[in-house]
C-alpha cells in the first residue's frame, strides 16, 4: 500500500527533512509516526498525499510510482486518502454539515448521495447532532472529530493524521485516537503522526521513529515489497 525505498526530501536552501528512509505500510494495517517535532514526520505524510516529492528515492502508493505522477492525475488518486490536521483547518463561516460534505460537493457528488454520506460520517464520529452547529461553538475534542468526518466521508482506503490530538487533553486524545483504531478495525489503511509515545504504547501499534530526518526506529516487516509502475504508462 505505501511503500517508501530510500526516499530523500531535500528543500530549498539545503535542508533535508528525510533521509534515505525507507519503510512500508501494507493494506488493512495501522502504525504510528514517531519523532521530535522536526524529525520529518509531516514531510513523509506529505509524500504519501502528493503535496511533496522526494528528492531522491522512491515513493510508491498503493504500487503507483508517487515521483512521477502528473499533475492531473494528483486530485484522483488524493480520493483515496483522507487527511487529518492538528488544526482542523475547518470553515468556521459554515455549518459542520457544510464543512464534511465539502469534499463530496467538489467531488460533484448528487445531493441526496451527500446527504447520506455527511450523516454517516457525523455518526460515526458521535455528531450526528450537531450537524446544524457552527464550528466555534464546539469544543476541540468536537472540532476535531469535525474533521476525522470530513476526512472519511468520501470513504478512503488510507486514514493521515498529522498530530490529531496535539491540542487535545488525555481523555479526549483517548477518544480521538480510538477512531482511527475502529476505522482500522473496518480495513482503512491508517498512518498516525504523534509525539504522545504514553498514549501509542497503550494501543499497542506498530510504530516507525524518525530522528533528524532518519528511520531509527521500525517495527514493520519491510522484507516485503512491491514493483512499481508509472502512473503515465
Amino acid at each position: 500500500m505505501i511503500e517508501f525505498h530510500n526516499v530523500t526530501k531535500r528543500f530549498e536552501g539545503g535542508y533535508e527533512a528525510l533521509n534515505n528512509v525507507s519503510l512500508q505500510l501494507a493494506k488493512g494495517e495501522m502504525a504510528f509516526l514517531t519523532g521530535h517535532s522536526g524529525a520529518g514526520k509531516s514531510t513523509v505524510l506529505k509524500i504519501i498525499a502528493l503535496i511533496e516529492k522526494p528528492t531522491r528515492g522512491q515513493a510508491l502508493l498503493n504500487r503507483i510510482n508517487l515521483n512521477t505522477v502528473a499533475r492531473f492525475r494528483v486530485p484522483y488518486i488524493r480520493r483515496n486518502i483522507g487527511i487529518i490536521f492538528q488544526d482542523h483547518q475547518l470553515l468556521f463561516d459554515r455549518p459542520v454539515f457544510d464543512n464534511v460534505a465539502l469534499p463530496l460537493l467538489i467531488q460533484g457528488y448528487r445531493r441526496a448521495e451527500i446527504a447520506r454520506r455527511t450523516r454517516a460520517a457525523l455518526d460515526k464520529v458521535g455528531l450526528l447532532h450537531k450537524e446544524k452547529s457552527m464550528p466555534i461553538t464546539l469544543s476541540g475534542g468536537e472540532q476535531q472529530r469535525v474533521g476525522i468526518a470530513r476526512a472519511v466521508v468520501h470513504k478512503p482506503m488510507i486514514l493521515l493524521a498529522d498530530e490529531p490530538t496535539g491540542n487535545l487533553d488525555p481523555v479526549l486524545s483517548r477518544e480521538i485516537m480510538q477512531i482511527f483504531v475502529d476505522f482500522n478495525r473496518v480495513g482503512v489503511t491508517v498512518m498516525v503522526a504523534s509525539h504522545d509515545l504514553a498514549l501509542i504504547d497503550e494501543l499497542d501499534k506498530p510504530r516507525m521513529t524518525l530522528e533528524h530526518g532518519k528511520l531509527i526506529l521500525n517495527d514493520l516487516d519491510t522484507t516485503q515489497v512491491g514493483h512499481a509502475y508509472d502512473q503515465d504508462n
